[in-house]
């Protein structure tokens, strides 16, 4: 895993995108070529045989290290590979390894096997982020917090509404994601410029056939230098890790000591200090958004990338390689994290309310504006109410009480009309439609 891949590299997809995985991507591909020229009668069955048979006997040795160094000579790991394989081949497979394609078909083909297998673990631990989600989204429907602004308080939700955010987030990336895996990941295959000359008049068979082997698509045109595959790729992947860095923002947020309105759950010493032995910190939110953070970097690596030179990229696709690894790997750890975190969030009703109630009522102030606005005009009522607000703060009095001196409150609303508009409960607008929504469209999909 690695020092720090409890962090970036957390649950099953680390394992999928490793420099191994690549490379496993990569013979894939070849065994694919070379069964579908045999298929086509422009190999001998033989050769595809023995490929075939070499790898799936794990006869074959792939020195990781000694591609590195071919890889700093050829600028792609993909020369020293067929050296590797054709020394370790019988003639009849080495003269026919490769024929028809060109390095890049090979890498971008495995970049995509490899990403659609990462993205099968990432979407099954996002839809049970979600569907976590969704229990604290009903179980809270009606538990009250200050809502914030620029962190401040600002007017009443529910924790429930609050979750109902997460949660479409969540089931929007969800759907971006599954898009991306079902139709954007598809062959690449041109050999050298895309035109696979050197197949004659059956490079458009041999496309075919290689794609039904490795059950991917096999596009209309070679995508060489026009990157809107992995580049879609990239940016699913980066608004999956904001929509999870979000969530652990606000996690942190209500996790601080002056509110402790959620805790994360987990067993003795989860969370702990070196030196500060009651620290409980939120470590699951501080790992999504450390995930999180590195998202616009590598995201903007991969757009920038997209600007490439004629029919090969010199230098923005050899960015690609490593960079789009890393998405998936800690957008697969963000995942996992986030499926933990939400399945064990404590949440604490008692200690929202109490927040809701630090204000002296003063966060109600828009709802007793409201209610006064019939009897004063909005423009006074919303001036009084502020002076009001702002008398309670400085006489450190609370804000009914204040209220209650002005004869315009009094006259107008009168004690129960005052409560009425200071209680919080009453003025959730439509919070009970929007996460019946939510849940709704969560559940249909």
């Amino acid at each position: 895993m690695g020092l720090f891949g409890g962090l970036f590299a957390h649950g099953e997809t680390g394992a999928l995108v490793t420099d191994r995985a690549l490379l496993d991507a990569m013979v894939e591909f070849e065994v694919a070529l070379l069964d579908a020229l045999a298929e086509l009668g422009l190999a001998p069955a033989e050769a595809a045989r023995e490929l075939a048979d070499a790898v799936a006997g794990g006869n074959l040795e792939l020195d990781l290290d000694e591609l590195g160094r071919a890889t700093g000579e050829q600028g792609t790991p993909v020369p020293g590979l067929l050296r590797m394989l054709r020394r370790q081949l019988p003639e009849s497979a080495s003269a026919h390894l490769h024929k028809g394609a060109t390095s890049q078909d090979v890498i971008d083909t495995a970049m995509m096997l490899v990403a659609g297998r990462a993205l099968d673990p990432i979407l099954a631990d996002l839809a049970a982020a979600a569907d976590a989600c969704a229990e604290l989204v009903q179980r809270h429907r009606e538990t009250l917090l200050p809502g914030r602004t620029l962190l401040q308080q600002a007017l009443p939700v529910t924790f429930g509404l609050k979750a109902a955010g997460w949660l479409s987030g969540l089931d929007g990336v969800r759907t971006a994601l599954s898009a991306i895996r079902d139709g954007d990941l598809a062959i690449q295959f041109g050999g050298a410029v895309g035109t696979l000359a050197s197949l004659g008049d059956r490079g458009l068979d041999v496309a075919t056939a290689v794609a039904a082997r490795l059950e991917m698509p096999a596009p209309e045109l070679p995508w060489h230098t026009i990157r809107l595959r992995p580049a879609r790729l990239a940016s699913a992947l980066g608004t999956t890790l904001g929509v999870l860095g979000k969530i652990g923002r606000d996690v942190v947020l209500l996790a601080q000591t002056e509110l402790v309105e959620v805790a994360e759950g987990g067993g003795q010493g989860r969370g702990g200090s070196s030196t500060m032995p009651h620290k409980r910190n939120p470590v699951g939110a501080i790992g999504l958004l450390a995930c999180a953070q590195k998202g616009p970097g590598l995201v903007a690596t991969m757009l920038g990338a997209m600007v490439q030179e004629h029919e090969r990229g010199a230098g923005g696709w050899q960015a690609e390689w490593e960079t789009l690894l890393e998405l998936l790997r800690v957008t697969g750890s963000a995942a996992a994290i986030a499926k933990e975190l939400l399945a064990g969030l404590e949440v604490d009703p008692e200690r929202m309310r109490a927040d809701m109630d630090l204000t002296g009522g003063r966060a109600m102030s828009e709802s007793v504006a409201a209610a006064l606005a019939p009897s004063l005009g909005r423009s006074n009522a919303q001036e009084l109410v502020e002076r009001a607000a702002r008398r309670s703060i400085e006489e450190s009095r609370g804000f009914r009480e204040v209220l209650l001196e002005l004869p315009e409150v009094a006259d107008g609303l009168g004690p129960d009309g005052v409560d009425e508009a200071l209680d919080p409960a009453g003025y959730l607008g439509v919070t009970a439609k929007l996460i019946d929504r939510t849940l709704a469209a969560h559940r249909a999909r």
